[in-house]
């Protein structure tokens, strides 16, 4: 059993409750760690043996362009298309964060934690 994360991808996006939010966009954060076999490709040391990061991270850039109004809908949509597209996927965790956040004060981020 592996355990592949990959940390710290940055998006421009449009998610957000609020209309304005929907139409001026934010910087938002995604990291997801994903528990598969990783067996042959430790041996093999070839890529069709394991679980590709570039497919990954671009599953998520595509999942990102979708508006939607809640962190949750996102994560959940990445788990989804992560189960979808690789069955290899035993689990997986995906974290969103929105940068500065309009909620009437200084934060850094709101955050997102889904696993399935």
């Amino acid at each position: 059993m592996g355990l592949i994360e990959i940390e710290g991808m940055h998006f421009f996006a449009f998610h957000g409750h609020f209309e304005a939010e929907r139409v001026v966009g934010n910087d938002f954060l995604v990291d997801v760690s994903i528990k598969t076999d990783c067996t042959a490709a430790a041996k093999s040391d070839n890529l069709d043996d394991a679980l590709n990061y570039q497919a990954v991270y671009n599953l998520i850039k595509t999942e990102m362009k979708i508006k939607s109004h809640l962190l949750e809908n996102v994560a959940g949509r990445i788990l989804d298309a992560l189960f979808n597209e690789f069955p290899s996927i035993e689990s997986a965790k995906v974290k969103v964060s929105k940068m500065n956040p309009p909620m009437g004060g200084q934060i850094e981020k709101a955050s997102v934690t889904l696993s399935r």
